[in-house]
């Protein structure tokens, strides 16, 4: 295997996914390969929190129903031989993608808040006695900690995140097979 995904996805007011943002990556490099970008129709349209992003990707998205866009993303990943997903909070995308439930998923959290994976955390963060922060462990917090740059906001833009997680996984530097301690079962 070459090649992994990073997907995210985005949930409206009733908690339906309205979203989902896949970028491939090699697994050597963790550079990426390729994305897409779905609205799902009509789910997008009760709305969410973060509605207001869903088009910061238009250019990408494509609109179309969950099980189209569910099938040609299955399709897609095939193409690249991906069998390995990875997301951040990765439980939340998997329950809310059961369709997907034959792939192997692991959740970048479980190495970017603990210490002992994570370098870039200060010695002065509150942390349990398992290595883990106490709280600011989200995307946009971690982010800011590993490119020392507190100006970052995440967009909450299903593709943008999935990018955003990507570059997390390549700041942190490591293999694919350190995450095997962080594999959803």
């Amino acid at each position: 295997m070459d090649k992994f995904a990073v997907i995210d996805t985005e949930t409206n007011w009733n908690d339906e996914v309205m979203s989902i943002g896949v970028i491939v990556a090699d697994v050597k490099t963790k550079r990426k390969i390729d994305a897409v970008y779905y609205v799902i129709d009509p789910e997008y349209k009760v709305g969410g929190m973060f509605a207001g992003e869903l088009w910061l990707g238009e250019k990408y998205a494509r609109v179309t129903s969950r099980s189209r866009a569910l099938k040609e993303i299955k399709e897609w990943l095939n193409t690249h031989g991906v069998r390995k997903l990875f997301a951040y909070n990765a439980s939340f995308d998997k329950r809310h993608l059961p369709e997907y439930l034959k792939y192997e998923w692991y959740d970048i959290m479980r190495l970017a808040a603990y210490r002992q994976y994570n370098p870039a955390i200060p010695d002065s963060a509150d942390c349990c006695k398992t290595g883990k922060l106490k709280r600011g462990y989200g995307v946009e917090d971690v982010l800011k900690m590993l490119r020392k740059n507190q100006k970052y906001n995440e967009t909450h833009n299903a593709v943008l995140d999935a990018q955003d997680e990507l570059e997390i996984m390549q700041l942190l530097g490591h293999g694919l097979e350190m995450y095997d301690v962080a594999r959803l079962k």
